[in-house]
């Protein structure tokens, strides 16, 4: 339910300007927006991981009411959201945190606190692209919010391999690799001969025509050559932090 609106309802029926029957009835036309969501707070203890909103497609108000009900449990991560959406949720909540070219709103950490490419971290995310960016920053940020040391090397793909050459100490000491690359998705195969860290890739729909929006990377590392590779789906950059935590937490 909306607060703001409901606030509003409840000071019109202080100051007489409406009644009684007419706030129940109002009160009523914002319950419905509840129907339809059901919040899992006991998800973190079952699984290690807690319940975070998917944003896209969801109305903001459905979006802040989750994250209302879940931050009295847990901290709470909106992913996938509009900049519209992202702005709106840190007017309503100050004190969270707007990572807007992530696409994450969250509420109960800082997902940008750490130097984004600190050398030394257990999870090195690492992108074929620039273009990439958008899906890595997701991973990286999902990672933050998941109490991981994370750390991002981007525009590395085989178009400019030599650029990769300069990182290998940095990627030989992390304990989880996620590639993030576009095109003919090339990348994680490249790492899988360099690195012992087990890879996380992930297809992007970066690219021309024939990378059928993702497609074409997404079939690329499913049939990688390099050993020790994992694929989740197509901009699954949520996907690839989460995996990449319950790998993590197999070190503790």
């Amino acid at each position: 339910m909306n607060i703001d609106q409901l606030h509003s309802l409840l000071r019109d029926v202080a100051s007489g300007t409406l009644s009684p029957a007419a706030a129940i009835a109002g009160v009523q036309r914002l319950a419905q927006g509840l129907e339809d969501l059901r919040v899992d707070p006991g998800r973190l203890e079952r699984t290690g991981v807690g319940e975070v909103i998917y944003g896209q497609g969801k109305p903001v108000d459905q979006i802040r009411m989750a994250m209302a009900e879940l931050a009295n449990h847990h901290p709470v991560l909106a992913t996938r959201l509009s900049l519209e959406h992202g702005r709106e949720l840190a007017r309503t909540f100050p004190s969270g945190h707007l990572w807007e070219e992530a696409g994450l709103f969250c509420l109960g950490r800082n997902l940008e606190a750490a130097d984004p490419k600190a050398p030394n971290s257990d999870l090195l995310i690492v992108t074929a692209g620039s273009t990439d960016l958008p899906v890595a920053r997701e991973a990286l940020g999902v990672a933050r919010f998941l109490g991981l040391s994370a750390s991002l090397v981007s525009d590395v793909g085989v178009a400019g391999l030599h650029r990769l050459m300069p990182h290998l100490g940095t990627l030989r000491q992390a304990k989880v690799l996620i590639a993030v690359a576009g095109m003919e998705g090339a990348l994680p195969s490249v790492l899988g001969g360099l690195v012992k860290a087990p890879i996380i890739a992930v297809p992007t729909s970066t690219g021309y025509g024939a990378n059928f929006a993702g497609l074409a990377p997404l079939l690329a590392m499913l049939n990688s050559c390099a050993p020790g590779v994992g694929v989740v789906n197509i901009d699954n950059g949520f996907g690839a932090a989460v995996l990449a935590k319950k790998i993590l937490d197999g070190y503790a």
